[in-house]
């Protein structure tokens, strides 16, 4: 039986960030996607923001990796030329209650140290984006865009030069726990693979529980159960009004941040997105969803033209709520938390998780016990 050092299953941007930081450390690394290539589901389908770190619990794993991957991840791109924009975001409020909801805000942003945060008064906001309509808002300059697939390009490539390969269209079919490891069972292209490894990473996203469920000794009361949230997209054709991202206040559920407005680094604006769960994956956006896009976003800006509000594309999140549930954090799971040696599953890596994806990373190979003070 071939054998390699670390098996990464998904090649997301998280998937691609672990397997690059271990193929700095291991000599062989593979990473494989049952995708024919690298991050065509959840990675390949969002908005491209490099977030803040202003929303999550303080203390929690999405704050403490969305700011730590805040500035590696900038690094990164400046380092690696990879097309990126320091753009900025304003979140904004409406109502009373939505301004004090901007205080508590500001407040979690410099527990988590965001700190460069600031309030913004009405007049101030008619200035900066004069078809934006709100009574306050935050701005919050260090958020950012990012071409997503450059950046996963750039992880690959890393990857590859230090001897690590990637394989697609490549199911895990199971995983048995071995005394050097683990055994794993592949349908590659059709052809049955088996490969022996070291450390097994399960980066499999939307399919993280069903990868865990396939690796025989993992303890079933310590698989998290994830459940599939769509998100809807609409483009706006032509000129975007505004230079600057613009959010409306989270959804009071906490299921999402609210359909904001974002740009590509081409200038497109899209609006998005909206949260539905579902529990088959289908990418389809309806027209009849221009209703419920046109209410919301009209609260921010009300010059809006429908006729320029056409449907674009759906992505879907691992989330660890179901419908109505208290919002969950990551997931990084190592064999302090589920005994088996070798093995970390990640559960829940939703948004922000590319922001995260560095520091992500770096957790998976400390949990491992691959740090600069452990021996491999």
């Amino acid at each position: 039986m071939d054998k390699v050092d670390a098996i990464v299953i998904g090649a997301g941007a998280v998937g691609l960030a672990v397997a690059a930081a271990l193929s700095r450390i291991l000599p062989n690394v593979l990473v494989v996607d049952k995708n024919s290539g690298f991050g065509e589901e959840t990675s390949s389908r969002n908005s491209e923001v490099i977030h803040a770190g202003i929303y999550y619990p303080q203390g929690s794993l999405k704050a403490q990796c969305c700011v730590e991957g805040k500035q590696a991840l900038y690094t990164y791109c400046e380092e690696r030329n990879i097309p990126h924009k320091k753009i900025g975001k304003l979140i904004v409020a409406q109502t009373p209650e939505e301004e004090a909801y901007l205080s508590t805000a500001l407040e979690k942003a410099r527990t988590n140290g965001v700190d460069d945060v600031r309030r913004v008064t009405a007049s101030a906001l008619s200035t900066m984006e004069p078809f934006l309509c709100a009574t306050a808002g935050l701005l919050s300059p260090s958020t950012g865009i990012v071409d997503v697939h450059s950046y996963m390009q750039s992880l690959l490539a890393e990857i590859e030069v230090n001897k690590g390969q990637f394989i697609g269209q490549t199911y895990m079919e199971s995983a048995t726990v071995s005394d050097s490891g683990f055994k794993v069972a592949f349908n590659s292209q059709g052809e049955k693979v088996r490969l022996a490894c070291r450390y097994l990473i399960n980066s499999a996203g939307l399919k993280s529980e069903a990868v865990a469920r396939n690796i025989d000794g993992m303890p079933e009361c310590h698989i998290s159960t994830v459940h599939w949230c769509r998100g809807h997209y609409f483009s706006y054709a032509g000129r975007s009004p505004f230079s600057r991202l613009i959010y409306p206040v989270p959804e009071a559920s906490g299921a999402g941040l609210g359909i904001h407005a974002t740009l590509d680094l081409g200038g497109q604006l899209k609006f998005g997105p909206d949260t539905e769960y579902i529990d088959h994956l289908a990418y389809g956006v309806s027209p009849r969803l221009a209703p419920k896009f046109t209410e919301a976003i009209k609260r921010y800006f009300p010059a809006l033209d429908e006729a320029r509000l056409m449907p674009a594309y759906s992505g879907i999140r691992p989330k660890l709520q179901g419908p109505g549930e208290a919002v969950q954090d990551f997931e990084i799971q190592a064999e302090d938390d589920h005994g088996v040696k070798g093995l970390v599953n990640l559960f829940g890596i939703e948004s922000p998780g590319i922001t995260a994806s560095l520091a992500i990373a770096e957790r998976v190979v400390q949990r491992l016990y691959l740090g600069e003070d452990s021996s491999v």
